[in-house]
């Protein structure tokens, strides 16, 4: 099944220049722009850079920029530890006749680029219902585009997507709300 999705979402690829150019932005570019509207947002939302005061209004709300940036990098992470580990080629060297739109050398298992875009989206999701649902959105984009490129197989991604949530919730649950391991038990 997995080979399967993955031919028929990577059979978009080479078909013309433009779309081409399409899978690589929203596999290559677009992950940059999320990263910026989620600066922007969290940001501006409270008000950090228009008060007479940033510092004081950046402490105000220091535990969600915390959950927000800590899990992405500490997902990011974890996901380039289990990559030596799990040691996965990626379909181009697995499989022969694909030709990536994208170059890339390191493993491919679990995706960096879906675990980090689902914690980042989930994190938002757990402050902010609306705008994580945006941003889980972009991470779906941004996985499929990668299947499309050439670049991952959709187990990649499906388990990026896992771990970067579970990430995210471990972040919440025992960092930013303090609840230790001992409390979450009972």
């Amino acid at each position: 099944m997995n080979i399967i999705i993955f031919q028929y979402l990577y059979s978009f690829a080479h078909q013309s220049s433009g779309g081409d150019k399409v899978i690589v932005f929203f596999a290559h570019i677009f992950p940059y722009i999320v990263i910026l509207l989620a600066v922007i947002f969290l940001l501006f939302h409270h008000d950090v850079l228009t008060t007479t005061s940033p510092l004081k209004s950046l402490t105000r709300k220091w535990k969600e920029i915390l959950l927000v940036f800590f899990s992405g990098i500490f997902a990011w992470c974890l996901t380039f530890l289990l990559k030596v580990v799990i040691a996965e080629n990626r379909p181009f060297l697995i499989i022969k006749k694909i030709q990536p739109l994208l170059t890339e050398i390191d493993f491919s298992f679990p995706s960096g680029h879906a675990t980090f875009f689902m914690a980042l989206a989930f994190a938002i999701f757990f402050a902010h219902k609306k705008l994580g649902y945006l941003f889980m959105f972009f991470a779906l984009i941004i996985g499929v585009a990668r299947i499309m490129a050439g670049v991952h197989f959709p187990i990649d991604i499906l388990a990026g997507f896992i771990f970067g949530a579970l990430i995210a919730l471990v972040v919440d649950k025992f960092i930013v709300k303090g609840i230790t391991p001992i409390k979450a038990i009972r």
